[in-house]
């Protein structure tokens, strides 16, 4: 065979895998899905969170912590630093409060991502968990919350080689954590090229203490939002690309086994679990191409999906809010309070709206 003809083939091959794995992207990023509006009443969008609410978790007591700020690749972002913000859903202002930061922290390059809020039955000390991205690396800030003058003392940052590519994690003691890497690379490159593009399932899922630090789940198309059971027993992961949510039971040695998958019909994001019925609540991109290919006439969708009776043998999800960009754009989260629903988004506003 002559060169020119090898180099032929070997072209023609290449476009073919390409345009093979652009079609796969669009399909695990739900690019041809359609929305149909499903708004609920009483919907009002939250001062001071114009630049994202990636992750929201709520205390028993209806206050809100919520991440700001997220520079993620390939999604718009803020120059400015990230930030994290209470809010009390007790007061009818509805307004969010910036949290004071300590001083000899890095505040120029933090980075928000994932949070989870663990309270020290021993004290009643509320200790926050940010997952933090400085310079685009993966770090865990474990922060001590001072609820008199609303503001954060750092406690101290945890890395490890493991902790590769956190997205979320979920608090289990003062030190101790699971966290989600959304990739199995580090590299950037790595990360978009070999796993994105290629849609490999090799993200995995982290148990972290200061005694052991091992890898208790994997296979996962990109692992995202991660929360835990009310009895403490069960440890739910979102599978990104594959539209579904894992449930996996814990063993006294913290690891984890797969029990079920159930499937969600939405790329979704973070899950935050009701405290007194045990319903999952994630927020989700219904047409994730629109967000990783951001177009502001034509914007990404948000979408909140519920899942009731998750370790029954018919769980129920049910779509609870969906709008098309027009009001809030790239939803990440929701969680509920007093009747209220709270949907956060990656880059761009929160909502809170009345559920009945």
């Amino acid at each position: 065979m002559g060169k020119v003809a090898f180099v032929s083939l070997a072209v023609a091959a290449l476009a073919a895998l390409l345009g093979e794995r652009i079609v796969s992207l669009r399909r695990r990023s739900l690019a041809s899905r359609e929305l149909t509006q499903n708004h609920l009443p009483n919907c009002v969008l939250l001062k001071s969170l114009d630049h994202g609410s990636e992750d929201i978790t709520i205390l028993g007591d209806g206050l809100a912590f919520i991440s700001a700020g997220l520079k993620y690749p390939g999604l718009p972002f803020s120059d400015l630093p990230g930030k994290i913000f209470t809010l009390d859903l007790h007061d009818p202002r509805l307004k969010p409060a910036e949290l004071r930061m300590p001083r000899s922290f890095d505040l120029e390059s933090f980075n928000p991502h994932g949070i989870s809020v663990y309270t020290d039955p021993g004290d009643d000390t509320i200790y926050l968990f940010v997952v933090n991205h400085p310079q685009h690396k993966s770090q865990v800030e474990l922060f001590r919350f001072v609820e008199d003058d609303n503001s954060l003392v750092h406690v101290k940052t945890i890395k490890h080689e493991l902790l590769n590519s956190v997205n979320d994690i979920v608090a289990l003691g003062v030190d101790s954590f699971y966290a989600t890497n959304d990739h199995y690379f580090s590299n950037e490159i790595l990360k978009t090229l070999v796993e994105n593009f290629l849609g490999a399932a090799w993200s995995n899922v982290v148990y972290y203490s200061p005694e052991e630090v091992k890898v208790v789940s994997e296979g996962y198309a990109f692992a995202n939002g991660i929360n835990i059971s009310p009895d403490q027993r069960h440890i739910y992961v979102v599978n990104l690309f594959h539209h579904d949510v894992h449930v996996l039971q814990r063993k006294e040695d913290n690891s984890l086994v797969r029990i079920k998958v159930v499937p969600v019909g939405s790329v979704c994001d973070n899950v935050e679990v009701e405290p007194e019925s045990g319903d999952l609540w994630l927020g989700c991109h219904p047409n994730a191409w629109k967000a990783l290919n951001f177009d502001a006439n034509d914007p990404p969708g948000s979408e909140v999906i519920r899942i009731q009776n998750i370790h029954s043998d018919e769980p129920v999800v049910t779509q609870v809010y969906a709008d098309d960009g027009k009001v809030i754009m790239g939803s990440s989260v929701a969680t509920t309070y007093g009747g209220k629903l709270l949907i956060g988004s990656v880059f761009h506003k929160a909502l809170v709206c009345d559920l009945e």
